[in-house]
């Protein structure tokens, strides 16, 4: 099978670097618009791979590399999703992409009969959370026969946290800012409810070195999954994880208005303070260095009549042999993964679908366990 790659930044590389080492893929392309970038990263993972220069808002190019592969994996940012949901119809290639906006998902997913007719499969939100985690979520809520709530907890955190934050620009910035301001939706006593960000605290532990640590709303991380099992769930949430104390610092920033888009007119110059933030994190927050990334799905019910807790728990590392960022492996090898499925047919649904209500969790797991990925899984 041949893939796309449109980006040549972490994730892409994330993702390249994963393709080129399996046996069924045969060639990888890697397109940016940065020539030189997308040259080097092809360079970098192997010969299996070449570069193309692609514009990643231009139809007409995206047109010309798209009907060149079976399958593509958008690692740009989301707010060109829709229009590569639009052109692997046209093109009738399989697509899935790393999310990060509800509302361009939410018309993705208008294009469902689309891209059904097409005879293709779209699966937006394919990166870890939402991504991974809702397939996990999904293989837990299928065991049960009632399932009274499902708690999933992320964090992509420094192994050695520094001040002032305790924490490292992992992925974008933008993307940071954005779950932590948008609104975020979950199930609270069988019914659909929004709820605020950076509120919502408890503490959970996790083995040494890490011990206790902090957890509280952020946006996006439930993404289609209120939706896709309201009356099956009676309660559903998603919380970022943290080092203790960093949340309470993000929502005095937000709430001093730190964190907004509205322009301030200073001595005739307008400015929005969101931008002068971002480059204060960009600027002042330390080198990411070597990471870490924690995760945690419960899922609690019944089984028959007895009662059953299921545990999906991740502690990956950064990977010192291949220099791969864990934020990088763990959001670029669920969609590298979902790519090869779409193409080689293990992935049997079509149209525009999340993950949870496409991916075969049992296939999945599988495929991210042969990576390096270790999902532990009890059922108690």
């Amino acid at each position: 099978m041949k893939v796309l790659v449109l980006g040549s930044g972490l994730m892409g590389k994330g993702a390249a670097y994963d393709l080129v080492k399996q046996d069924s893929v045969e060639q990888v392309i890697v397109a940016d618009i940065d020539t030189k970038c997308a040259e080097a990263l092809a360079k970098e993972v192997g010969p299996k791979a070449v570069a193309e220069t692609v514009d990643a808002t231009k139809k007409t190019q995206l047109v010309k590399v798209f009907s060149k592969v079976d399958s593509v994996i958008s690692a740009v940012s989301y707010t060109v999703n829709l229009l590569h949901t639009q052109v692997a119809i046209e093109t009738g290639t399989h697509m899935c992409d790393l999310g990060g906006g509800w509302t361009i998902v939410e018309q993705q997913l208008e294009l469902n009969d689309q891209a059904k007719d097409a005879g293709i499969t779209v699966v937006p939100d394919c990166g870890l959370a939402p991504g991974m985690v809702s397939v996990l979520a999904r293989e837990g809520i299928e065991y049960l026969d009632r399932v009274e709530s499902v708690k999933i907890r992320v964090g992509g955190l420094q192994q050695d946290p520094r001040p002032p934050l305790n924490y490292s620009l992992i992925f974008s910035v933008e993307g940071l800012i954005n779950e932590y301001i948008e609104p975020c939706v979950a199930i609270r006593n069988g019914e659909i409810v929004i709820e605020d960000p950076l509120v919502g605290f408890e503490e959970l532990t996790f083995p040494e070195p890490f011990g206790k640590l902090e957890a509280f709303n952020t946006s996006g991380g439930t993404s289609t999954l209120p939706h896709t099992y309201l009356g099956r769930v009676n309660n559903l949430d998603y919380k970022t994880i943290r080092y203790p104390g960093h949340g309470h610092k993000m929502w005095c920033l937000m709430k001093l208005g730190l964190m907004d888009n509205n322009e301030l007119d200073l001595d005739g110059k307008k400015i929005a303070p969101r931008q002068v933030l971002e480059k204060l994190l960009e600027k002042n927050l330390p080198p990411s260095g070597k990471d870490v990334t924690l995760v945690r799905t419960m899922i609690e019910g019944w089984k028959g009549t007895e009662s059953r807790n299921i545990e999906y728990e991740i502690i990956d590392y950064h990977n010192d042999v291949t220099g791969l960022t864990s934020m990088m492996r763990m959001t670029s090898f669920p969609a590298s993964v979902t790519a090869m499925m779409m193409a080689d047919g293990r992935i049997t649904e079509r149209g525009v679908l999340t993950p949870e209500r496409c991916i075969p969790p049992d296939l999945f797991i599988e495929e991210l366990r042969s990576r390096g990925i270790d999902i532990k899984h009890r059922v108690f």
